[in-house]
């Protein structure tokens, strides 16, 4: 077995001439005490071999990815020169971009749009389009930009323990975090924030103190992704759109802490959990207005009847536009704001679902033409909140009916209310007085 091994190496070599090899174990070589790797370095290639543990994958593909660079990083790197950097401008590495990524290619683009502007150099950019040669050249840069820690962090901690380069872990995702990028990356290169910072462009604050803010305000948001994206969007929601984030979590395990700690800034218990039935549950229970997700998140959101904008990868083909749509600096901000708006009922269109509401097209089995329109699938109706021993024992016909004229993007808004203003004063039925005296209560 292992000559066979040997030999497939071999040829493998001869015809493809790589500059690296990556051997992996699969489990069943594992099982039986094999060694791919050793046996491919004893055959003394003139090229690096790097042996590489393919059960990783299994645990999460961002899990293999973050293990295979880092021992890309960990076997071609080399030494840091002694270079005179005072006579040269500052250079970075962009580190944890990859081919698949979220966005990851106009994201790039961004921010080294961002960096170049500082007077600062880009070494190179990493794993994403880099060969052997340019992993090898890590070492040149002054610091490490680390665009995406759930492939890049370990990486970057080797860097920074073996060659005492500095890392930059601010993930600029939103206005102010691509704001205090500038500032870290400045500090750290010894340049001037302020032109950049200066001519940033970026339209979301002016939004979302606007008119229209008043649509933003106090909607009902439920975040759910890897960990980098579900933190930024958490922060976007809450301190620069005026969202209400009711729930959010994560299937990054080995990142759980940082969410956990940003739902706790928020009032809230993270989900730390990789099934997607525990999610949707989740969103059941909370009724949230919009769901920030995976591709998961939007098939689920469909179903519900919820307007859904995804933010995480996993993703469809659709979510790797043609135009240019970063999700980080100044213009991703600007991104990002148009793709969580969209979803939502807001200003004119409110008035006019109020207006028509006893038309056709607006009765209480059709859902909002933003989510595909057609009648709502029997059995995904966002049920109400649990039960309690105080709770009303139900709606009488008369106000069912009346609650289902009210428009659907407030509708389990005004049921949740009326139930609460129902309990609080001990009445065991809800009719069409109690609709509208809560209506009054709430509105004051």
């Amino acid at each position: 077995t292992a000559g066979l091994f040997q030999n497939s190496v071999k040829s493998a070599y001869e015809r493809f001439k790589p500059k690296t090899m990556l051997v992996g174990a699969s489990c069943t070589a594992e099982l039986i005490q094999d060694d791919p790797g050793g046996l491919a370095e004893a055959l003394d290639l003139p090229i690096p071999v790097i042996p590489l543990e393919l059960p990783a994958y299994q645990r999460k593909e961002n899990w293999g990815a973050s293990e295979t660079f880092y021992y890309l990083v960990k076997n071609l790197v080399r030494p840091k020169a002694d270079t005179d950097a005072a006579k040269r401008r500052p250079c970075c590495n962009l580190l944890g971009p990859t081919a698949l990524g979220f966005r990851h290619r106009d994201d790039v683009h961004e921010i080294s749009g961002l960096i170049q502007q500082l007077g600062i150099d880009i070494n190179v950019v990493a794993p994403w389009e880099a060969a052997p040669d340019d992993i090898a050249r890590l070492s040149d840069a002054d610091f490490n930009v680390v665009m995406y820690p759930e492939v890049a962090d370990t990486a970057a901690r080797w860097l920074k323990k073996n060659l005492g380069q500095p890392m930059i872990d601010i993930v600029p995702i939103g206005v102010s975090a691509t704001a205090e990028f500038v500032k870290a990356v400045a500090e750290l290169a010894g340049v001037d924030p302020s032109p950049v910072l200066s001519a940033h462009g970026s339209r979301l604050p002016w939004y979302s103190r606007s008119i229209d803010s008043t649509y933003f305000t106090g909607k009902r948001v439920f975040i759910f992704g890897d960990a980098t994206h579900v933190i930024a969007a958490a922060r976007i929601a809450s301190d620069e759109l005026g969202f209400e984030v009711v729930g959010l979590g994560t299937y990054s395990r080995e990142f759980a802490r940082g969410v956990r700690e940003c739902a706790r800034g928020l009032g809230l218990e993270a989900l730390i959990t990789d099934d997607y039935l525990e999610v949707e549950g989740q969103v059941q229970e909370l009724q949230p207005e919009l769901i920030l997700g995976t591709q998961m998140e939007r098939h689920m959101a469909k179903r519900l009847g919820i307007g859904c904008a995804v933010i995480s990868g996993p993703v469809h083909v659709q979510d790797f536009p043609a135009a240019y749509s970063p999700q980080m600096g100044f213009e991703g901000a600007n991104v990002i704001f148009d793709a969580w708006v969209h979803p939502l009922v807001m200003g004119l269109e409110e008035h006019l679902l109020g207006m028509f509401s006893e038309d056709f097209e607006f009765n209480n089995a059709t859902q909002a033409s933003h989510l595909g329109g057609g009648n709502r699938p029997a059995g995904h109706a966002a049920p109400a909140s649990a039960p309690d021993d105080d709770a009303p024992t139900g709606w009488n016909a008369e106000a069912e009916q009346a609650l289902s004229r009210i428009p659907f993007f407030v509708r389990g808004k005004a049921r949740r209310n009326t139930e609460t203003y129902a309990r609080e004063r001990g009445l065991q039925q809800i009719t069409v007085e109690t609709l509208y005296d809560a209506k009054a209560h709430f509105g004051r």
